[in-house]
C-alpha cells in the first residue's frame, strides 16, 4: 500500500455551506452571479487603465473593450431574464484580486512602456479568467439546456478571446521591447 504524502494527509474534505449548490442549474447560476459582478467590476477598472495607458494602440483597445464589457453585461440579464431571475451579482473574489493586482502594478510601475507592458499583463489575466469561465458556463448552458443563455455566453467567449489575441499583438508589436529598453 502506498504512504500518503504529507500535503495529502494534512488535506481535509471542506464541508458544504447551507447554501451550497446542490444541482448544476445551482452551479450555473452562481456563476453567472459571479460573472456578473465581475463584469461590473471591471466595467469600473477599464478607465483608470485607459487613463494610465500611454501607448495609442493600448488606450484604444481598452476603450473598445469598455463598450464590449457594458454588453457582456447587457448579455448577462439577458440570460438571468431568459432563467427568469433578478439579475444580481455575488462579489467575484476572483476578479477582485486580479483588478487589485493591475492597480499594484500601475502604483509600481513609472508611466510609460513599463507600465504598459504591466497594464497588459494584468489584462491579460483578466481576460484569462473571463474565458475560462465564459467556457464553463456555455458548457453548463448546453448540458442544461439553456439556448439563450448558451447563444450569449458563447458570443461574450469569442470577444474576450479576441480581447486577449489583441492585447497580446500589442505587447508583440515592439512595446515589449521598448519596455526592456526604458530607462
Amino acid at each position: 500500500m502506498a504512504t500518503r504524502t504529507k500535503t495529502a494527509k494534512k488535506a481535509a474534505k471542506v464541508p458544504a455551506k447551507k447554501s451550497a449548490a446542490k444541482e448544476l442549474q445551482d452551479l450555473f447560476e452562481d456563476g453567472l452571479k459571479d460573472i456578473y459582478w465581475a463584469e461590473k467590476a471591471l466595467s469600473k477598472a477599464l478607465p483608470k487603465m485607459e487613463k494610465n495607458a500611454t501607448n495609442a494602440k493600448l488606450k484604444a483597445a481598452i476603450t473598445g473593450h469598455i463598450k464590449e464589457t457594458e454588453n457582456h453585461v447587457h448579455r448577462l440579464e439577458k440570460c438571468f431574464t431568459a432563467l427568469e431571475k433578478k439579475a444580481q451579482g455575488k462579489k467575484c473574489e476572483a476578479m477582485q484580486g486580479l483588478l487589485d493586482e493591475g492597480k499594484e502594478i500601475m502604483e509600481e510601475t513609472e508611466p510609460g512602456s513599463v507600465r504598459d507592458a504591466g497594464i497588459i499583463a494584468a489584462a491579460q489575466k483578466v481576460e484569462h479568467y473571463e474565458i475560462a469561465t465564459y467556457g464553463t458556463l456555455a458548457a453548463y448552458a448546453k448540458v442544461l439546456g439553456h439556448k439563450e443563455c448558451l447563444k450569449n455566453l458563447l458570443q461574450t467567449l469569442k470577444e474576450e478571446k479576441k480581447c486577449d489575441e489583441k492585447l497580446t499583438g500589442i505587447a508583440d508589436t515592439a512595446l515589449n521591447t521598448k519596455a526592456m529598453h526604458a530607462e
